[in-house]
C-alpha cells in the first residue's frame, strides 16, 4: 500500500516557546525561545493525529545569531550581518553542528537531535530538515568539522574572482561596503559574492547580504562557463555534509533554493547519496517551471515546490483574483510530473491564509484545502498553526507586520503556545472554531490515506463537461471524482461565500472510461460530515447537492 505524503512544517524554534508575552526586537531571555524538547512523543503522536506523515524540522542547523554563546565556543555573529535577533535559519553558520538555541544542553545538542529524530520515528513519523546549498552565513566557521573534511574557504585563493578550486566567489582588491545600512564594526577583504548573485561588493538591505554564494564551478562572469571536470571541491564537501546529516538516520531533506545551484552537481551528490540511503527524499525549492522536468529528470530530485502552479493559483481563486475553472488549466501544466509536486497553502516564506494580506480569514481556504490534499496522490504540506487559523499579523521585530510568522525574530505563535498549552495538548485554550478548524484540517488530512480513492486513485476532472449553469458556476465552483477498485470519491467544492445548491454532470464516457456502473439511486457516504446523502449517480440527471459556503462536500460512493 503506497502512502500518500502529507507534511506538518514548523519553525523548531517557535513551536515550544511559551511566552505569553513579547517585546518586538526582543532577546532571547527577554522573549524565550523553543527547543527540541517541545517535540516530546506525546506532541508528535499529536501532530501524527492531525494526519501529518513527515514533520519538516525547519532552522536545526546552527545558523547565524546575535546570540552569545563564547563559553560554549559559539561567539554571536557581528549584528550587521545578521537579520533579526535571532537570525535566519538559512544563514548557515556551521553545517555540522546544531543551533544552540533549540538545545536545553548546548554541549549535549547533537544527542538531543538524535534523540529528537528517534522520537519522531518512533511516533509514526518521518523526519525532514534542511539542506541548504546556495550559500552560507558571512562568518562561516565550523567549529564541528570532521577530521575527515575541510571547513569551507579554507584552502580558496582569494586574489582570484573565481577558481573551480575555490569555494567563495572573491571580488579581489575591493572591500565590502553597504547602500542603505551600517556595516557596524564588520570588515570584509576582499568581498565575497552575496548569497543572491551579487556578484559586487556593494550589498543594500534588500540583497541577502548577510550570506555569501558558495561556487560549484560556474563562472558566472565570464558567460556562465562551466568547470565540473574535474569535480570542483565545493561538490564533494556539500555531498560529505550530506551524507553526514543521511547518517543521523533522517528521511529527507528540503533542499533550499535548489534551482540556483547547477543540476549537475543535484546529479552528482542525490545518486551517491541515495547509493547509501535509497529512501531518503529530496524536495526542491524551484521557482522556474522552465526547469522543473529538467531538476526531477537529470537533478533526480524526488519532489519540486509548486508554488508558481498551484500554490498561486488557489490563492488566486481564494482571493477572487482567479476562477475555479482556472484549476484545471495549472495541473495539466504539470500533468506528466504531477506526482512529483508538492502542493501547499502556506509555508514560511508566504503569508499566512487567515492574514490580512491573503484571504483575511481562515474558512476561506477550506475548498483550497481539499483541492489541494485530495486531487491527487503527490505530497502535501501545511504549515503549523495554519491547521488553527494562526494570522501571522503580529510585529516582532526584523520581521514586520507582514503576514508572515517571522523565522528572524525570538518570538511566540500565540495559537500553537495555546494549542501546546505547556505540553498538554488538550485544547482547553483554544476557542471553539480554532478547535473546529483543527478537526477539520485532521478529517481531510487524515482521508488522504485512509481512503484508497483519494490516496492512489486515478483523478478525473470533472469541469469540461460542467459549464455554467444555474446551478453550477465554474468562477467558485470546482468539481474531480477519484477512483479505486470498487469505490468512488466525488469531490465538490464552494470558494464562494454563501450556500449553493450544485448540480454536477458526469457523462456516459466517464462512466465508460473509470469502468464505473451506472447508479440512478445511491447511498453515498458524505466523508467530511459524515452524513449519507441519497443522489443520483448516473449520465441521465446530474449529481445534486448542496455544498457551504467556502467548504466542499466529498462523497463516497461503493459500486458493489
Amino acid at each position: 500500500m503506497s502512502e500518500k505524503i502529507v507534511i506538518y512544517q514548523v519553525f523548531t524554534r517557535l513551536f515550544g516557546n511559551d511566552r505569553r508575552t513579547c517585546v518586538p526586537n526582543g532577546d532571547k531571555k527577554t522573549n524565550g525561545c523553543g527547543r527540541m524538547d517541545a517535540f516530546s512523543s506525546h506532541a508528535l503522536h499529536q501532530i501524527r493525529a492531525l494526519g501529518a506523515t513527515h514533520i519538516w524540522y525547519t532552522g536545526i542547523i546552527e545558523h547565524a545569531s546575535q546570540t552569545d554563546y563564547t563559553m560554549y565556543g559559539i561567539p554571536a555573529d557581528n549584528g550587521a550581518m545578521v537579520k533579526g535577533r535571532a537570525g535566519s535559519p538559512y544563514a548557515i553558520r556551521d553545517y555540522y553542528d546544531i543551533d544552540p538555541d533549540l538545545a536545553t544542553s548546548v554541549p549535549a545538542r547533537m544527542h538531543e537531535f538524535e534523540q529528537l529524530v528517534e522520537r519522531t520515528h518512533a511516533a509514526g513519523l518521518k523526519m525532514i530538515i534542511d539542506f541548504v546549498p546556495n550559500h552560507v552565513a558571512r562568518q562561516y566557521h565550523s567549529d564541528k568539522c570532521p577530521a575527515d573534511a575541510e571547513d569551507l574557504g579554507a584552502s580558496d585563493n582569494v586574489t582570484l574572482a573565481f577558481s573551480p578550486n575555490n569555494n567563495f566567489y572573491y571580488i579581489p582588491g575591493d572591500t565590502l561596503h553597504a547602500h542603505d545600512f551600517d556595516l557596524l564594526d564588520y570588515q570584509e577583504h576582499p568581498a565575497k559574492v552575496t548569497g543572491n548573485d551579487q556578484f559586487t561588493s556593494w550589498i543594500g538591505r534588500n540583497d541577502w547580504y548577510e550570506t555569501v554564494k558558495l561556487n560549484y564551478g560556474v563562472d558566472y562572469l565570464n558567460g556562465r562557463t562551466t568547470h565540473f571536470d574535474p569535480i570542483p571541491q565545493t561538490w564533494k564537501k556539500m555531498l560529505h555534509i550530506l551524507l553526514y546529516w543521511a547518517a543521523k538516520g533522517i528521511d529527507g531533506f528540503r533542499c533550499d533554493m535548489a534551482e540556483m545551484v547547477p543540476v549537475e552537481f543535484w546529479c552528482w551528490a542525490i545518486t551517491q547519496v541515495k547509493a547509501h540511503c535509497p529512501n531518503i527524499d529530496f524536495i526542491a525549492e524551484v521557482y522556474n517551471p522552465a526547469e522543473y522536468r529538467n531538476y526531477l529528470q537529470k537533478g533526480h530530485f524526488d519532489y519540486l515546490y509548486d508554488k508558481v502552479g498551484m500554490y498561486d493559483c488557489l490563492r488566486a481563486v481564494v482571493c477572487g483574483q482567479g476562477q475555479a475553472c482556472d484549476i484545471t488549466t495549472c495541473w495539466q501544466s504539470t500533468d506528466d510530473i504531477r506526482q512529483h509536486m508538492l502542493y501547499f497553502l502556506e509555508n514560511h516564506d508566504e503569508q499566512r491564509l487567515a492574514s490580512d494580506f491573503f484571504a483575511g480569514n481562515a474558512e476561506a481556504g477550506r475548498p483550497a484545502l481539499i483541492v489541494a490534499a485530495c486531487m491527487g496522490s503527490n505530497p502535501m504540506m501545511i504549515y503549523f498553526g495554519q491547521e488553527l487559523g494562526e494570522r501571522g499579523m503580529d510585529v516582532e521585530g526584523y520581521s514586520g507586520r507582514d503576514g508572515r510568522t517571522t523565522i528572524f525574530d525570538y518570538w511566540m505563535v500565540d495559537s500553537i503556545r495555546r494549542w501546546r498549552n505547556r505540553g498538554k495538548f488538550d485544547n482547553r485554550q483554544l476557542t471553539p472554531f480554532e478547535v473546529s478548524l483543527q478537526q477539520y484540517y485532521s478529517r481531510v488530512l487524515s482521508l488522504c490515506n485512509t481512503e484508497p480513492a483519494l490516496r492512489e486513485g486515478v483523478f478525473h476532472d470533472l469541469m469540461y463537461v460542467n459549464p455554467r449553469t444555474a446551478h453550477f458556476n465554474p468562477t467558485k465552483h470546482y468539481a474531480f471524482l477519484r477512483k479505486h477498485g470498487d469505490e468512488v470519491v466525488l469531490v465538490v467544492v464552494n470558494f464562494g461565500a454563501e450556500d449553493d445548491d450544485v448540480e454536477i454532470n458526469i457523462p456516459a464516457h466517464v462512466f465508460e472510461a473509470l469502468q464505473i456502473p451506472e447508479m440512478d439511486n445511491v447511498m453515498a457516504e458524505g466523508l467530511l460530515s459524515g452524513c449519507p446523502w441519497n443522489i443520483s449517480f448516473c449520465s441521465k440527471e446530474p449529481v445534486r447537492i448542496t455544498v457551504p459556503a467556502n467548504n466542499g462536500r466529498i462523497l463516497k460512493i461503493k459500486t458493489k
